[in-house]
């Protein structure tokens, strides 16, 4: 029995197929994203979707679909499917679906008469090459398949329209053509592995409609040039594999390529094998072999706190402590960098946020944990002294050591917590002074750090450390902790913000608390009564005022909704983690109810990952990126734990 599998009943009804959307990534920043209907919904959306470094940072869609047809009989069958203006779709290809499944690589199969037709698709590893095989599984008479390749070449940001300013020109390559709508743009290949005729017919497609834009407030309408048409004959039992590519391809290997990279795919028959796939997919090797972790798709880059916090999940937890290896090199490259006073060099965004070095330092002891204190003293330990010296010396311009032994955070009416929105260039949630999270990882920092220079007979430098540590323990409490039992969410001077949020969880989370078990056990109690759901924990507990939990509408809308209610899985992750710590093997099939939730979204939103947040209030409908680093790494997280506690 498949995993991922969907028969035609759900296939061929739109209100179910078209929510559902499919990710394939090629590790280096390219991708091929889609609804499982093949029917684009995004403006993000498309079948070869690359970064092209010479004209900007976005990702460019190059080749939106590839739309074929069967023709028997002279009758011709289109199996493509897109959406135009008022409401209209055509041609309707979803009707031939028999069935889909993607436990390995997404295959589609197609019953048009007595013609069986099945699509499978892979995006090749490391290079911005999609392979797609079609094979004739059954067919009584003469078959032949035409495919009209429909182009963008555009920013993923914006949209094209019929102009004639477009290069209609081609040239002819083995097996195929090559193309290029503007200047700045590579080539786009398309090429198929058997002989066939290009009849050059150039048509623009005027109106296509992308529903998600829709509703997210933005333009939606953009037209697709169609340069012609492929056409060849398929007989029965026969293979035919199409790339496209920004580089040309020997033709006589594309079906050899095709079969190792399906050899390499690991299988999605279960939740954490789904994750596992959703974890790679957030690789990403630079042309310079630097390694990072993208934050998320289909428009997240590289962030330096998603970064850290997604890597121990996305690594250590499935056996990877090669990777994480690999992007800490690249990582402490640019925040050694970032506290020299020098321009950082590499790809990550955000590296000046003020919690970014002690995210930094958590990431560095889940190594701990799993690679063992001696190697991680030995590839680490100079950069934990440093960024602890660094923090101490108030070396960070947004953040200052105070004699109380606790950081304050200087915001200046910018955003510089994970809580980032803004709302005419102000934070909607305004967090400055005593950050509760922050100070929690400082708590921690101190103490781990103090551990690791202890063993490396640092005597004197470790009881330093636990001496700034016991201070920020004392002060904490006092500055934190309400008479209610939980904890303020900022505290500056006169300013205490007393509104029910998750940052809280932090201080009962992790390895070293200034709280005490009671303390805990009172925090742990307010998240799981006010902030606990299916989906992870609120941003905003509905008692607090400003409450807005539902994540739709335009994106000011958006934006005054993204803190103030909505659930968050990776902060599920810190919740479940606290659970087990606290009340150990007594939690185990709570943790493992609350994992359920996440085992649903395999099958929704995007398959087999897990989208940026969800609405806060039932039934919890996925919302924002379809693929984020931070939930998948902290379920996976939880996943790990779990078992830990288990034996």
């Amino acid at each position: 029995m498949s995993y991922l599998k969907f028969e035609k009943a759900l296939m061929t009804n739109l209100q179910d197929s078209l929510p559902r959307e499919l990710l394939r990534t090629n590790r280096s920043g390219a991708y091929s994203c889609s609804t499982i209907v093949d029917c684009n919904t995004r403006k993000y959306h498309g079948l070869l979707v690359v970064p092209v470094p010479g004209l900007d940072d976005d990702n460019h869609v190059l080749l939106s679909s590839l739309d074929p047809t069967v023709i028997q009989h002279g009758a011709a069958f289109n199996l493509g499917l897109h959406k135009y203006q008022s409401g209209n779709f055509s041609p309707q290809g979803h009707k031939y679906i028999r069935e889909f499944d993607c436990d390995t690589v997404p295959t589609t199969v197609y019953r048009v008469g007595g013609v069986l037709l099945k699509k499978e698709v892979v995006f090749q590893h490391y290079e911005d090459r999609i392979l797609i095989r079609y094979t004739l599984l059954d067919a009584h008479s003469q078959t032949t398949l035409q495919f009209r390749p429909f182009l963008a070449f555009r920013s993923v940001r914006q949209f094209t329209h019929e102009n004639s300013v477009a290069d209609r020109s081609y040239q002819e390559v083995d097996n195929g053509i090559s193309t290029r709508m503007y200047a700045g743009y590579p080539s786009l290949f398309m090429q198929f592995s058997k002989s066939n005729v290009f009849h050059f017919e150039p048509y623009w497609y005027r109106g296509l409609e992308y529903p998600k834009e829709q509703e997210r407030g933005y333009a939606s309408n953009e037209d697709l040039y169609v340069p012609g048409y492929f056409e060849m004959n398929i007989r029965k039992g026969e293979s035919i594999v199409f790339a496209a590519s920004t580089a040309e391809c020997h033709t006589s290997s594309l079906k050899s390529l095709f079969e190792k990279e399906v050899a390499s795919r690991s299988p999605r028959d279960n939740f954490f094998h789904c994750l596992v796939n959703a974890a790679h997919q957030f690789h990403n090797r630079s042309k310079n072999d630097e390694r990072y972790i993208l934050a998320g798709y289909p428009w997240f880059k590289c962030r330096a706190r998603d970064q850290f916090i997604a890597l121990p999940g996305l690594t250590l937890s499935i056996e990877e402590q090669e990777y994480f290896e690999l992007v800490m090199q690249t990582a402490e490259k640019g925040l050694r960098e970032f506290m020299e006073g020098k321009p950082v060099s590499v790809n990550i965004y955000e590296m000046e946020k003020p919690d970014v070095p002690l995210w930094c330092i958590w990431a560095i002891q889940q190594y701990a944990k799993e690679a063992g204190k001696a190697r991680c003293q030995e590839r680490y330990g100079s950069l934990l002294r440093d960024i602890i010296d660094y923090l101490s010396s108030g070396g960070h311009p947004d953040l200052r050591l105070d004699a109380n032994g606790l950081l304050y955070a200087s915001a200046k009416g910018r955003a510089i917590t994970w809580m980032n929105s803004t709302n005419n260039g102000k934070p909607v949630v305004p967090r400055t002074g005593y950050i509760v999270e922050f100070n929690a990882l400082w708590y921690n920092a101190l103490r781990f750090v103090a551990s690791m220079e202890q063993e490396s007979g640092h005597e004197a430098r470790a009881a330093e450390l636990e001496k700034t540590a016991s201070k920020c323990k004392e002060a904490f409490v006092a500055t934190f902790l309400n008479e209610y039992g939980y904890l303020y969410d900022y505290v500056d001077g006169r300013m205490i913000d007393w509104s029910v949020r998750p940052n809280m969880i932090f201080a009962v989370a992790l390895d070293y608390s200034p709280l005490d078990q009671k303390q805990k056990r009172g925090v742990l109690d307010v998240c799981t009564r006010e902030l606990l759901t299916p989906k992870g924990l609120r941003s905003l507990s509905p008692k607090s005022g400003g409450y807005n939990p539902m994540y739709v509408g335009p994106q000011t809308q958006r934006d005054l909704a993204y803190h103030q209610g909505t659930a968050w899985p990776w902060l599920g992750g810190f919740y479940l983690e606290a659970c087990l710590k606290l009340y150990k093997q007594t939690r185990l099939s709570f943790v493992e109810r609350q994992l359920v939730g996440y085992e649903d979204e395999m099958f929704n939103h995007c398959l087999s990952t897990l989208p940026e947040l969800f609405d806060g209030n039932p039934p919890f409908c996925g919302r924002g990126a379809i693929s984020f680093a931070m939930n998948v790494a902290e379920v996976l997280r939880t996943l790990e734990l779990l078992e830990k506690y288990k034996y």
